[in-house]
């Protein structure tokens, strides 16, 4: 089979792709990886064949104004502890058109949606896996007849919303900003607009059963196998320092695109400099230029791999990102989550996470990046240092993931879908 994946502009969004595009291509089949051209050497990278698509979108710039111009329709609740499940409670679908009106403007120029269709005319994919944020991918499938499956990179809020959108009645949406917005497109293609459009064939939604998760679709549940890029274990990783190690991590997307508002540095700093422990922190020199001097507990590094760092950390305090989520899962380390909060960022995975972790005893949802301070955070870091429940916990939710079906089992459930696409 042929199988194209289609990902957003972020290296993160990329690497939740990666264990099962290499699955899929270790199986024989012939796999691409479709995105906007400034992903095209981090494609490279994994080994994986890329097809660069649109122009280049100044994110930057681009998803700052979009913060602005949508925040008078930011209707999700603001509250140190919400629950995923309130995502939009009160008006799902000014949140849903919202967000489809940002993903638009960001992430699918119609310049990437026609190079894309021209793309899969000539190659004639079997399936298009892709990413929530690209619809492209979806457009794709739709005009080449091929199978359509979304992988989420975290919590399905867009299957959350057109499910509180919807309500009790099935069938389609009567305000349906998704329709408005790709009915056109696929007409000038000779196809229609339906359900699948929106929310695919399936979804394959790497995370664990306790991650919470909207009903009334069609989920394919994954376990997330954490990919981190090509690295090096760099010696000092593997000494013994004779204290506790924690690690902080606060994702590749804001590190890589500056925008929102995500946890700064000098909270952590402050919150640990008086610990007997070991701080590694994985930040860039742009995320620590104009601090003080450090703590003499903390090691700043631009980057270590989190599956060789992660088995000697106590403790890791994260930013909610999908790797950096299913890597502390699987080496069974306590995690303290503080979701950033650019535009209804949250809700897309990190707050899913947190309140999970949080459920489950093994982590705690320590506060959004706008409102957390240090003596909050370094409170929070003591009780899950000291309270043994805490790795206990974190042990039982990392052999519980070893139940559920790796990349390589999903690629037999994946060919199924295919041939019943066409039975159709």
């Amino acid at each position: 089979m042929r199988i194209l994946f289609v990902t957003a502009p972020f290296r993160s969004h990329l690497y939740v792709q990666v264990p099962l595009a290499s699955a899929l291509y270790t199986a024989g089949h012939d796999v691409r990886v479709a995105a906007s051209p400034e992903m095209a050497a981090n494609i490279a990278a994994t080994g994986l064949t890329g097809v660069p698509i649109g122009p280049v979108v100044p994110l930057d710039t681009e998803m700052n104004a979009a913060a602005q111009d949508l925040a008078v329709l930011h209707l999700t609740p603001d509250r140190k502890k919400a629950h995923q499940r309130e995502y939009a409670q009160d008006d799902p679908a000014a949140e849903l058109a919202a967000s489809i009106a940002g993903i638009r403007r960001l992430f699918n120029p119609d310049g990437a949606i026609h190079d894309l269709v021209a793309f899969a005319d000539r190659w004639r994919p079997d399936l298009v896996v892709w990413d929530p944020f690209v619809y492209s991918g979806s457009v794709a499938a739709a005009t080449s007849g091929a199978a359509s499956a979304r992988l989420l990179f975290g919590s399905d809020g867009y299957g959350q919303l057109r499910t509180a959108c919807r309500g009790p009645a099935p069938g389609p949406l009567q305000d349906d900003p998704v329709r408005d917005w790709l009915e056109p497109i696929l007409h000038g293609y000779g196809r229609d607009y339906d359900e699948r459009t929106a929310i695919g064939d399936c979804t394959i939604f790497p995370m664990p059963p306790w991650v919470w998760r909207p009903e009334g679709v069609n989920h394919l549940t994954m376990r997330h196998v954490p990919y981190h890029g090509p690295s090096i274990v760099e010696p000092w990783l593997s000494e013994d320092i004779g204290r506790r190690r924690i690690c902080v991590s606060l994702g590749l997307s804001h590190r890589d695109t500056a925008f929102g508002f995500e946890l700064q540095a000098s909270v952590m700093f402050d919150a640990v400099a008086d610990l007997d422990v070991e701080v590694v922190a994985t930040l860039s020199a742009k995320q620590v230029a104009g601090l003080p001097r450090l703590p003499d507990n903390v090691r700043v590094v631009e980057f270590a791999p989190l599956n060789v760092l992660l088995p000697t950390c106590s403790a890791i305090v994260h930013s909610g990102g999908a790797g950096t989520f299913a890597a502390a899962v699987k080496h069974a380390v306590p995690q303290l989550i503080v979701p950033n909060t650019y535009f209804s960022e949250k809700w897309w995975g990190p707050l899913a996470m947190a309140n999970g972790v949080e459920e489950q005893g093994a982590g705690i949802y320590a506060g959004d990046a706008d409102q957390l301070t240090a003596d909050g955070l370094r409170a929070d870091l003591l009780r899950v240092l000291d309270d043994e429940s805490f790795a206990a916990n974190a042990l039982r939710l990392s052999a519980g993931i070893r139940s559920l079906p790796t990349p390589n089992e999903v690629v037999p459930l994946l060919q199924d879908l295919v041939l019943r696409h066409r039975e159709r």
